[in-house]
């Protein structure tokens, strides 16, 4: 009984914040553009529905995935869990953590409606030349890297600022010889990733890690793995984007070659 008036209250919470959102759309169409809102019973029907999901959300958020992320921290820094001579302080002996990270990682970022939805579109969009499941394996891959570096941080004690400057060091130089035609895509993978379904787990795996590993603060420490894995994907889908050119002006020149020593005038010049 009590959940139900507490994800009741929860539902109303959250149609106070999305208040201000409609009030500010609704009154946009009518003071601005002047015009009515087309189809107005199935705009008010969406919008209750999204309030409901939203609160539904919340409450599992609440109820479900930041307890099971803490859960997953404390059992994988339990003293039985560590690797080798089982030293705590030692960030060799956490090697089921960086596992764990890489899998949270990558498998959450797949299952991101976000950025199917964007890989949908980019692949719509390109007439085919961007493919879906290469986009989103490749942000994947990128979130995945982030999340277990971003674990290593939390469990060595070291500055996320150093990481975070060394790595858009990294996205700067690999823009300059990037794909043109890639670069905003890959800028905005690093915020499509971080959605609904990614954030509360890696938030819920970093504050756990900082709570569990000895000397941690989990205000300093506990924070920062959202910063990983915005800033990975945008490394990871350039390198995706480059790796294909190379290939791409690869396969050109062997094509090229071969039509080559096909060409009757180049056998009879010989």
């Amino acid at each position: 009984m009590d959940l139900i008036w507490s994800g009741l209250a929860t539902i109303v919470r959250t149609g106070a914040d999305v208040l201000p959102i409609a009030i500010f759309i609704f009154g946009f169409q009518a003071f601005v553009i002047r015009q009515p809102l087309p189809n107005i019973r199935r705009v008010l029907a969406g919008l209750a529905f999204v309030i409901i999901g939203l609160g539904l959300f919340l409450i599992g958020l609440d109820q479900a995935l930041f307890p099971v992320g803490r859960l997953m921290a404390e059992q994988l820094t339990a003293p039985e869990a560590l690797v080798g001579n089982a030293d705590v302080s030692h960030w060799g002996a956490y090697l089921w953590v960086y596992a764990f990270a890489l899998s949270i990682g990558f498998a959450t970022t797949i299952a991101e409606p976000a950025l199917l939805a964007v890989a949908m579109k980019a692949h719509e969009v390109s007439g085919g030349a961007i493919h879906v499941w290469g986009l989103r394996v490749a942000v994947a891959i990128g979130a995945a890297v982030g999340v277990c570096l971003g674990s290593y941080r939390i469990i060595a004690g070291l500055p996320l600022q150093t990481f975070i400057m060394v790595g858009y060091l990294v996205v700067v130089v690999q823009t300059i010889w990037a794909p043109k035609l890639i670069i905003p895509l890959a800028y905005d993978s690093g915020g499509v990733t971080t959605s609904t379904v990614t954030v509360p787990l890696i938030t819920a795996l970093g504050l756990g890690l900082a709570e569990t590993i000895p000397g941690r603060s989990p205000l300093l420490d506990g924070f920062g793995l959202v910063a990983f894995t915005c800033l990975f994907p945008i490394i990871s889908v350039l390198a995706y984007a480059q790796l294909g050119a190379i290939m791409s002006r690869h396969r050109q020149a062997r094509r090229q070659k071969k039509e080559d020593r096909d060409d009757p005038d180049l056998l009879e010049e010989n």
